[in-house]
């Protein structure tokens, strides 16, 4: 059986590599899209917007409703992709907690 000293141990271990990999994956983009890539939303991994982008074709005054819908669309689908990165990324380190 580990002493307490090594679980302290490795447990500080592993919050600097849980440390490391949510930087990596705050530092990176996820671009999400809608139907036909009419809109696109770009996340940070740490979920912060830094751009949304229009396809002239999705932007008519007499149908808002569409570039809603499709932005709704864009966004659900880039914060997706950062949940699975999130999950496939830190998950590992939920196995090899020592206690």
């Amino acid at each position: 059986m580990m002493n307490m000293q090594n679980m302290m141990r490795q447990a500080q271990k592993l919050q600097k590599q849980m440390e490391q990999k949510q930087a990596d994956l705050a530092a990176m983009q996820f671009t999400g899209k809608s139907a036909q890539d009419l809109v696109t939303a770009t996340f940070t991994g740490d979920k912060k917007l830094v751009g949304i982008d229009f396809k002239e074709a999705v932007v008519d005054p007499e149908d808002v409703e569409t570039l809603q819908d499709m932005t709704t669309q864009a966004i659900n689908d880039a914060l997706t992709q950062i949940d699975e990165a999130t999950k496939k990324t830190l998950g590992a380190f939920a196995g090899k907690l020592p206690f």
